[in-house]
């Protein structure tokens, strides 16, 4: 069964916010395999003040932190974990990341991520961002998910 997420239910479950939600609905997803999300891309952006004020572009690092949050969204809802304030989930790590287009202000950037493995709250995911059916970048990511104390 596939599932989708308006930006109500993203806020329910991701503790980002503005400027750093970069998930702004959910496609489609299948709980314990795979998801689809978006992040549109607007001239709004904070970011393109500074990278670059003469030619706007997305830094990479926000694009893998894009398909992580997609990710951490599949992982809840995977786990049927509501998550509240004592939960974080981690960047673990990156690998393989590779960046073949630039994102720009206007673009509707793709995020699909597909879970590899989940084991005692690391997961490992294959993730790719496209605009249109370009890829823009594509990464390996493990994330950790952990209680800490309040």
């Amino acid at each position: 069964m596939t599932t989708t997420l308006d930006i109500h239910q993203i806020l329910k479950l991701l503790p980002h916010r503005y400027p750093f939600l970069l998930v702004d609905r959910v496609l489609d997803m299948e709980k314990g395999k795979r998801i689809t999300a978006l992040k549109n891309v607007t001239m709004n952006e904070p970011f393109f003040n500074g990278h670059f004020p003469h030619r706007p572009v997305m830094p990479g690092v926000l694009m893998l932190e894009a398909m992580a949050q997609a990710a951490a969204l599949l992982s809840f809802k995977s786990l049927d974990i509501v998550p509240d304030e004592n939960m974080v989930y981690y960047f673990a790590a990156i690998d393989g990341a590779r960046f073949k287009r630039p994102v720009e202000p206007g673009d509707q950037l793709t995020l699909e991520v597909e879970i590899d493995r989940m084991k005692a709250g690391i997961s490992k995911f294959k993730g790719r961002a496209l605009v249109g059916t370009e890829v823009a970048c594509e990464a390996h990511l493990m994330c950790a998910m952990r209680r800490i104390d309040a």
